[in-house]
């Protein structure tokens, strides 16, 4: 890259967080450009750290978490700061031990609110195997915070052996999909209620531990991510980019649930698009896909589906409809909700 490339974006916006194209650029032309491409591993969860883990490997991963509201029908910023650092490590091949966790508290926040939600960490720690051994906490001034942003950084220990990654993708891989899509940006959605709009949808957020101990029981398992910023197409292009192959999704079998789909219809959104926090997609070869989903299917993810293919040809991504057309889903350009995770 030379400074011909560089980002010519003169302000960040909102867009530059989705986690589409303009994210990917920030990424690429200014903190790999400044701070080292050899190091610095943006196309993984997880990065290799180099110490000594005996026959293993040590893996580390940070993350940052802004969500408004700070409590939604199904989770909380809480939680969702804890799960989302730990299926990181996970989707790498990472069994979860260690967080940190650095807090920034809005000045006026109610500290019930703050109390509930760091007692839903503690139980998402608690239940997921894992525990905070360092942490720091700065207050804002009134209306520079958000209310509570969360910034954690997750160790764990990956078995020896393991390796996934997009270098292993190849035409003729299947795309397995571990659940419906959408459900936590559309509950998330409702949540704020700024739509006119109210239902019983719950976000999806959770540990995504027990499916990829599920997927890592198969050799044919070539990579895992989970689909958050951007959702499934936005994980697709990043498997088109990196393979130089297309992304074929079918749009029957990529599960997406009735009331996901209807508050996609009315409010203008893409369910593709929208984050998922507690599901896996997953590129296996072909030959153990179906066995790999009715394992998912016996260890209680009963929506999960053989949802498309890698196959040769240029680098993009089409949905097959359920009509027997073909749709091109672009790489995502503008935040369609912003704030989301």
């Amino acid at each position: 890259m030379n400074d011909d490339d560089r980002c010519d974006a003169v302000r960040i916006s909102l867009a530059h967080g989705n986690g589409g194209r303009l994210t990917r650029e920030v990424i690429e032309e200014i903190f790999v450009f400044h701070l080292g491409r050899e190091d610095l591993d943006t196309a993984a969860d997880a990065a290799r750290l180099p110490l000594d883990a005996g026959d293993g490997e040590w893996m580390i991963t940070t993350d940052g978490f802004t969500v408004e509201p700070l409590e939604f029908p199904g989770g909380d910023v809480g939680s969702l700061a804890v799960h989302g650092t730990i299926n990181d490590l996970a989707v790498s091949g990472a069994v979860p031990r260690f967080l940190s966790l650095n807090v920034f508290i809005e000045e006026g926040l109610d500290v019930e609110i703050l109390e509930r939600i760091v007692a839903s960490m503690a139980r998402a720690c608690l239940d997921c195997g894992v525990r905070v051994l360092a942490g720091d906490t700065k207050v804002v001034r009134r209306g520079q915070g958000g209310g509570l942003y969360l910034a954690t950084t997750g160790i764990g220990q990956r078995q020896p052996g393991v390796d996934l990654g997009l270098h292993r993708v190849r035409p003729g891989d299947r795309v397995i999909v571990s659940g419906p899509v959408g459900d936590h940006g559309a509950a998330v959605m409702l949540a704020r209620e700024q739509f006119g709009l109210s239902g019983s949808l719950r976000s999806d957020a959770g540990s995504v531990l027990p499916i990829a101990e599920i997927l890592l029981g198969f050799p044919g398992l070539r990579f895992m991510r989970d689909p958050t910023r951007g959702g499934v197409a936005t994980v697709s292009h990043e498997i088109a980019r990196a393979t130089g192959a297309t992304v074929r999704l079918q749009e029957l079998d990529l599960p997406v649930r009735p009331e996901v789909r209807s508050v996609c219809e009315i409010l203008g959104y893409d369910p593709y698009y929208l984050a998922c926090e507690g599901r896996v997609v997953a590129i296996v070869d072909a030959a153990v896909a179906a066995d790999a989903v009715a394992a998912l299917h016996h260890g209680g993810f009963m929506e999960a589906s053989i949802a498309g293919a890698i196959e040769a040809g240029a680098p993009r991504v089409v949905l097959q409809t359920s009509l027997g057309g073909e749709r091109i889903l672009p790489e995502l350009e503008d935040d369609p909700l912003p704030r989301i995770c």
